[in-house]
């Protein structure tokens, strides 16, 4: 059974950084593309931003270039720098694989004021 295994979350301050990592098992994130997303409580989970099998970026318009996605040289992990954040970008953060079922259960970033 794959896995998805995000880590890096935790408590920062305004105008902090925090680099999130997914990881799965099996190779799966080799081939796929894959997204983060963040739901923060009684709002609806939102895209924050994804990256194909080929390379191509998209992210949420609420980034406005702070945060970046990117696949480290194995393709086993791909990460989610959190840059500049705001108390507003408090959630919990998911792993997707698209055209699958796979989530990971989720990291939690709070940003202090």
């Amino acid at each position: 059974q794959v896995q998805l295994v995000e880590s890096g979350g935790g408590l920062v301050q305004s105008g902090g950084s925090l680099r999130l990592s997914c990881t799965a098992s099996g190779g799966l994130l080799r081939t796929r593309d894959v997204g983060w997303y963040r739901q923060a409580p009684g709002k609806q989970r939102e895209l924050v931003a994804s990256i194909s099998s080929g390379g191509t970026l998209n992210f949420g318009d609420f980034v406005k270039g702070r945060f970046t996605i990117s696949r480290d040289n194995t393709k086993t992990t791909v990460y989610l720098q959190l840059n500049a954040l705001k108390p507003e970008d408090t959630a919990v953060y998911y792993c997707h694989v698209y055209q699958t079922n796979y989530w990971g259960q989720g990291t939690q970033v709070t940003v202090s004021s």
